[in-house]
Parts: structure tokens; C-alpha cells; sequence
């Protein structure tokens, strides 16, 4: 059982079908994860190593699940400090935390156009809790934030002004992992390097160029199916490519199959997971992850030519942190801008995959974007 006056900060990461969880203390020790999946159909209650199948037709449901068992471990509502919420999109706006206001609220539903698979299910997680309690303060902290030091020209396709207008630009996503992969790179390495290539490498797939602690390029655009190959996600595609397959798939067909079934999934004939992929001989997986690697080498090159160099790679996410055979491949390509790593470490995953004395210094970094966020809402309250 929790300690009720330990986990004084909530984060929660809301989806369409799920509501994910972590507890903090004010020192931003991790208490307690769990969070509810399946919502609408057979919902699953997850609280540290328990599982129970409940009743949670919609968000709200699944919110009063949560903090039923949350008051069961001993941590009521009533004693949390904050909750802090990722959202996906804030548009050109909202690019720093912010206290959930009626106008902050009112500002995340005018972004509903540009996530709407995502903003819709924050907002109802945000009314519900306000319903639950509504003198909690609440915190949204913003996926895009992070790239909106991007200059202007990479922020604008070329389009005319009324499409920039109308929100259609460079956004870029994994804000908050890129955030905290910056704070604890400048743990493990001393300093901050001035030139950091990132990559958040997972189902969603994406690469950041950071000079000197912020982004000035990353692979991912006006949406997150933009950029590197991903699980089930295309990635960079001709927009004429695109409007052919509108044409004859129609628009919700072009959109479940750009999002749902291309990518990994696409290349190997339906598989998304790069652990079966790697343990695979079957040759579309072993194209599939050629393609990954490709181009995720391809797209450094042009965020090495935005910072005009690299001092430091950093591999972060599910893939990132765990898959060497895609490290070394990524590596291996990268041998020109002067990248080198041990075999032995990157095999075992190890923090440090540089030897002493290389030119560009190679990191594996566990992404904390609850960790991120619990800081930011603690911050934000003062």
C-alpha cells in the first residue's frame, strides 16, 4: 500500500481506449503505476502488479475506477496535491505547461482539429476530474511544446498564408520525452553536449536535432504519422501519393491505412513488433527493419545539416532502449559524422555505448515523459 503522504502528484496519459497512471511524491519518486485499459468493452484495471477486469464504459468511468482503487492503496483524492496531464497537441499557443483554466481548457479544444484522435479523450479526462474534485489543480503539459523554438522555417511548409492560418505547419511530437532526455543527458554526461541527435524510437517513431538544450529540427510534422518509419504508421509519403489513395480509398480508408497499417506492420505483412521482427527470418521482417533503420539514418542526415554537426546520439522509447540490432544499424550509418560504439555495450543495453576519447558521445536513455510532467505540474503550482 502506498503512503498516502508520499504520492502527492498525479499524472495521468489518457488515449481513446485507456487511461495510464503514475503516482509521484513532491521529491518526484515514483509511488505507484497503474491505470485502466479496454475502455467500452472488457476494461481492465492495472495497480502495480494486480490486474481486475471492471465496468468502464467512457473516460469518466474509468477515472472513478482509478481513483476507487487509488483510495484502496490508501492515496485519496483529496490528498493529492495535483494532476498533471499529457496532451498531445496545443497548437502554436500552447507551448508551455499550464494550470487548466476554462480559457487553457477552451484553447486545447480549438486544437481537437489537429488530434483528433487524441485532444478529445484529454479533455474528457480533464472535465471528469474536475468533476471528482473540482479544487484539484490540474496541469496540461503540451507534446509539441518542446519544438516551438524550431525557426520559422522549419515550423512553415510552402504554403500559402491562409493554410498557415488554418494551424496546417510543422508541429513536431515526443516533446516531453525529449525534455527529460535532456535533463538526465546532462546528468550523465557532466554538461549538456552543445549538438544532440535524438532518437524516440517506439510504435511511434520519431528523431530530434537539440542545440544547445532546444529543438531546431525533428522528423515528425503537421501530425505524428510524419517522419521516420513507425510501427504502424507510414511516415514521410508524397502528398500526391497520399491524395491518390483518397481518391481510391476514400478519405477514412486513406487515414486507417497511413495510421493503422503501414509501417512495420505494413512492410512485414502485419507485424508492428520489432522484438518478433528481430527474432524473425522471414525476409519481409528482415526488410521491414532495413527500412526502419534506412531511414532513420536518412532523416539524420538532414538534422545533422540543421545543427551543422553532431556531439552526441541519444536512443530513447521501447525500440530505442531495447532493440541493439536497430542501434547498431543506426550507428553503423552514422560512421561519417564520426558515431562509434562498444559491440558489448550497446548489446546489453548499457547507458554509455561510447568508448573514452570518441568524438561523438553515444547514450541510451529510459524516456520518462510521467516524470517530466509530475515536474512540471509541481512547478507550474509555485
Amino acid at each position: 500500500m502506498a503512503d498516502p503522504t508520499a504520492g502527492e502528484v498525479l499524472v495521468l496519459n489518457v488515449g481513446s481506449s485507456s487511461i495510464k497512471s503514475v503516482l509521484f511524491d513532491t521529491a518526484l519518486r515514483e509511488v505507484l503505476r497503474g491505470g485502466v485499459e479496454g475502455l467500452g468493452s472488457r476494461a481492465e484495471l492495472r495497480m502495480g502488479p494486480s490486474r481486475q477486469e471492471v465496468a468502464a464504459p467512457d473516460h469518466r468511468a474509468g477515472l472513478a475506477v482509478l481513483f476507487q482503487a487509488l483510495k484502496v492503496q490508501g492515496v485519496a483524492v483529496s490528498s493529492l496535491r495535483v494532476v498533471g496531464h499529457r496532451v498531445v497537441h496545443g497548437g502554436p499557443s500552447l507551448t508551455a505547461p499550464a494550470r487548466i483554466t476554462p480559457e487553457i481548457e477552451a484553447e486545447i479544444a480549438r486544437c481537437v482539429p489537429l488530434a483528433p484522435l487524441h485532444n478529445p479523450h484529454h479533455l474528457a479526462a480533464m472535465r471528469a476530474v474536475g468533476t471528482f474534485a473540482p479544487e484539484l489543480p490540474q496541469v496540461a503539459c503540451f507534446d509539441t511544446g518542446f519544438h516551438a523554438t524550431n525557426p520559422e522555417v522549419a515550423h512553415r511548409y510552402a504554403l500559402p498564408a491562409d493554410c498557415v492560418e488554418a494551424g496546417i505547419r510543422r508541429y513536431g511530437f515526443h516533446g516531453l520525452s525529449y525534455a527529460g532526455l535532456v535533463t538526465r543527458l546532462a546528468e550523465l554526461n557532466g554538461k549538456l553536449p552543445e549538438r544532440v541527435l535524438a532518437f524516440h524510437l517506439g510504435n511511434g517513431a520519431s528523431a530530434c536535432a537539440i542545440h544547445k538544450g532546444q529543438s531546431v529540427a525533428t522528423t515528425m510534422g503537421y501530425s505524428p504519422t510524419d517522419g521516420l518509419t513507425m510501427g504502424t504508421r507510414c511516415g514521410a509519403i508524397d502528398p500526391n501519393a497520399v491524395l491518390r489513395l483518397a481518391e481510391e480509398r476514400g478519405i477514412d480508408g486513406a487515414r486507417h491505412l497511413l495510421n493503422h497499417q503501414s509501417g512495420l506492420a505494413g512492410l512485414s505483412g502485419g507485424t508492428s513488433d520489432m522484438r518478433r521482427l528481430e527474432a524473425s527470418d522471414d525476409p519481409a521482417s528482415r526488410f521491414a527493419i532495413a527500412h526502419f533503420t534506412y531511414w532513420a539514418r536518412r532523416h539524420a542526415g538532414s538534422l545533422l545539416a540543421a545543427m551543422e554537426g553532431v556531439d552526441a546520439i541519444v536512443f530513447t522509447g521501447g525500440i530505442g532502449e531495447n532493440a541493439a540490432q536497430v542501434r547498431a544499424a543506426i550507428l553503423d550509418g552514422l560512421r561519417w559524422a564520426g558515431a562509434s560504439f562498444d559491440a558489448e555495450r550497446n548489446a546489453r543495453n548499457a547507458p554509455r555505448l561510447h568508448q573514452d576519447g570518441s568524438g561523438v558521445s553515444v547514450w541510451v536513455i529510459p524516456a520518462q515523459e510521467e516524470r517530466v510532467i509530475a515536474k512540471a505540474a509541481l512547478q507550474v503550482l509555485g
